[in-house]
């Protein structure tokens, strides 16, 4: 009865939104190349797939964004454990990356050309960098604050550093990292269109690019939807394999 209800929430959610979608477009409240109607995006999605556009874009995008976080959510995972857990890491390495942090990511495109090139390099640093924050604060957060009672508890029985580090602590920020990791993959698509933006040929971010030059609003609509869908796709992967990992306590 619950996988019913999980089901059916969101499908009424999607046909009230597009039910008040089409009202507008019949109502013509506004111009077809500025919002198109549903059929419209319907229409353009089509005209994608049956190009190889759409699937072929789609395997680019999350090659691209595959990569920039598995980068990104590694490097933030580790400097985050450290950073939490060792006082003289946190006081060389937390300043700056709280500096750096507000920066996004479409501001670095510039240095990343100068710095990668055209090539994949420098979408694999853009992804990485917005992925590495997230993953970071959120890992940095969760090992900071491990119940101090549950280290009094581990050492009154004896347990050694290492152990207590394994069984107590990392469980203990583990739902703070499973949470940071989900919001790198949120980030990761979030941050695709402007990696996207280094001289790509191909792509969902480059195809928008491309739909904008010619105001093909419906292509951009579509396109807009596939990287909707994309993620919200992955991250209930994530979500679900976070349960299984850390079932004692995730959101």
């Amino acid at each position: 009865m619950l996988h019913v209800k999980h089901l059916l929430s969101p499908l009424i959610s999607f046909a009230i939104v597009l039910v008040i979608w089409a009202a507008v477009s019949f109502a013509g409240l506004f111009p077809d190349t500025i919002f198109p109607p549903p059929w419209d995006v319907w229409d353009a999605g089509g005209e994608l797939y049956a190009s190889g556009l759409l699937m072929s874009d789609m395997k680019a995008s999350l090659g691209r964004a595959a990569v920039g976080f598995g980068i990104g959510s590694s490097l933030g995972v580790v400097l985050g454990v450290l950073t939490g857990r060792l006082a003289w890491v946190q006081a060389v390495f937390s300043p700056f990356l709280r500096v750096i942090r507000p920066i996004p990511a479409i501001a670095l495109v510039p240095v990343a050309i100068v710095w990668f090139g055209i090539g994949e390099g420098s979408k694999y640093f853009v992804i990485a960098y917005t992925v590495f924050l997230a993953v970071w604060f959120n890992t940095h957060h969760g090992m900071s604050f491990v119940p101090e009672t549950y280290i009094r508890a581990s050492r009154s029985l004896g347990a050694s550093r290492r152990r207590e580090f394994l069984a107590v602590v990392i469980p203990a920020a583990a739902p703070h990292i499973m949470a940071g990791i989900r919001l790198g993959v949120a980030l990761a698509f979030l941050s695709l269109v402007a990696a996207e933006l280094t001289g790509a040929s191909s792509g969902i971010g480059y195809r928008l690019q491309e739909a904008r030059q010619y105001i093909r609003t419906d292509r951009m609509f579509a396109l807009l939807i596939e990287l909707g869908v994309l993620g919200a796709l992955i991250d209930l992967v994530v979500q679900s394999i976070g349960t299984r990992l850390v079932h004692w306590d995730i959101g």
